[in-house]
């Protein structure tokens, strides 16, 4: 069988070419013997997120071609064909059911919209807020557009260095794009750095802080910043409502009115800042509290549980604060063969050179002093990480017992990279109170698994769930109480039930 090239957005570097064959493929399998893993629907072009709207009945988002499928009793069709930039981690991204669904038919799509008359993976072909929230009215047939409701940075046209600024580099990464309606009746917007380096990734003054010859400070890049105008409110999670406005109990409401303008207006929607990017949000089901995941660089993966005005840290720190020593040690350690040929000699990752990691605070009070801190915002260390990059991918709790006992209340993990197992699952004991990781292995009670090495599973050991699941950017609970694992270089969309 001729072998299928993925080409699959990850948050750890640049896009992740996936190659393989269909034959050679291990099948996914879980821990518990008590479980079973079964194909639901196969055949999919890189589906990334999905929504159940019925019984054995979901949408189902394909990142590259812009389409929406309707999988009905394991059948596929297609109710919304969208022309879609898919360059690197661009493209149909996020989909959320309105609270009322069931009444108003209400659903929420996050995509990258394009310049060019169809489908492309071009890095150039996308406006510069290129990244939009639309909501759509489901007729039972097909979904219909109703409004625009938010835009968001696409375009990344970075200059290479200092010394040859008209040089453009076209990339499209640190998208994000995960879309949440809380219990709130709110929307919820999971999106990563986009490549920025301003205010909101904790740089006060932009990435490059020297004098050009007209002595004014350099922004964030050509089209403005560092301040957060609508084209550089990038490394967030945004709250809304169904008409695309920010409620007036958001956590820097007032200041934006303060402040007015563009610089205003993104501030009246932030939730929380300082975020790098990640592929997983869920609402834990007991508390109502918000979490998400990020994805590091070389270094400390997070989970985190997201109050109003969250900082994350990044990009001053990743994990908690004590071990930013160890965050500056690892980002600064050069990658002696790059992934990218034409990467430089001594090469740091992607994009680092808009910020070079050797600047990254020596101690944890310098780092903490460092942070943009929005009046009311808040920083705190994850409630769990692992010292060397895992790359997490969608997460999910269950909320009930349908898997068995064991499993009410816990949190999936899945992989935004197949390096781990094949593509792994981790499942997260939450405490009592529902506000940490509450792992057995004493070896994990400081809330950091000191793996020895990108995609390593020491001190992970007990966490692991499942493997061989490819790149896992959603986990959906069923109807049922079965959990479907949406596996985009594989094209399929799992389903994880009792015997």
């Amino acid at each position: 069988m001729k072998a299928v090239r993925f080409t699959v957005g990850i948050a750890a570097a640049a896009s992740l070419t996936f190659a393989g064959s269909a034959l050679a493929q291990t099948a996914p399998s879980v821990v518990d013997p008590k479980l079973k893993v079964e194909p639901v629907v196969t055949g999919l072009s890189q589906p990334v997120q999905m929504e159940f709207i019925g019984d054995n009945d979901f949408f189902v988002l394909e990142k590259p071609t812009g389409q929406v499928k309707r999988v009905k009793d394991g059948v596929a069709s297609v109710v919304l064909d969208l022309t879609v930039n898919s360059n690197s981690e661009r493209g149909l991204l996020g989909i959320a059911l309105d609270k009322f669904f069931k009444y108003n038919g209400t659903v929420y799509l996050y995509w990258s919209e394009t310049t060019q008359p169809a489908d492309n993976a071009a890095g150039d072909a996308v406006p510069l807020l290129g990244n939009r929230l639309d909501r759509y009215h489901w007729d039972g047939t097909a979904l219909v557009f109703e409004k625009t409701l938010h835009r968001q940075r696409a375009l990344q046209d970075d200059v290479t260095n200092r010394t040859n600024p008209a040089t453009p580099v076209f990339r499209g990464n640190h998208n994000g794009g995960v879309v949440r309606v809380g219990p709130d009746g709110m929307i919820y917007l999971q999106v990563g750095d986009t490549g920025r380096r301003g205010q909101l990734q904790n740089l006060v003054d932009g990435p490059f802080v020297f004098p050009p010859n007209d002595g004014e400070t350099i922004g964030d890049d050509q089209f403005g910043g560092p301040d957060p105008d609508a084209a550089h409110t990038t490394g967030v999670i945004l709250r809304m409502d169904g008409n695309g406005k920010a409620p007036r109990d958001n956590p820097f409401y007032r200041l934006g009115v303060e402040r007015g303008g563009s610089v205003g207006a993104s501030l009246k929607k932030i939730y929380a800042y300082g975020l790098r990017n990640g592929f997983g949000m869920a609402f834990d089901p007991f508390s109502g509290d918000l979490w998400e995941q990020e994805n590091g660089d070389d270094s400390f993966s997070e989970i985190n549980r997201t109050e109003p005005g969250f900082n994350s840290g990044w990009v001053q720190v990743m994990g908690p604060l004590s071990r930013v020593a160890q965050f500056k040690a690892i980002e600064t350690t050069r990658t002696p063969n790059p992934p990218d040929p034409a990467a430089p000699a001594g090469y740091y990752g992607l994009q680092q050179t808009r910020w070079d990691p050797i600047n990254i605070a020596d101690t944890p009070r310098e780092a903490e002093d460092r942070l943009f801190k929005l009046p009311g915002s808040k920083f705190r260390d994850p409630v769990f990480a692992w010292k060397y990059e895992v790359a997490p991918g969608g997460i999910e709790f269950a909320s009930g017992k349908a898997l068995g006992k064991d499993y009410k209340g816990k949190l999936f993990v899945g992989s935004a990279r197949a390096s781990l197992r094949g593509g792994n699952l981790f499942l997260l004991p939450i405490s009592g109170n529902r506000r940490n990781v509450d792992p057995d292995d004493r070896r994990l009670r400081d809330g950091v698994a000191d793996n020895v090495a990108k995609y390593e599973i020491t001190e992970s050991e007990s966490l692991l769930f499942g493997e061989n699941f490819g790149v896992t950017p959603d986990i959906k609970e069923a109807p049922d109480g079965s959990l479907y694992v949406v596996s985009s270089s594989q094209g399929t969309v799992y389903e994880i039930s009792r015997k």
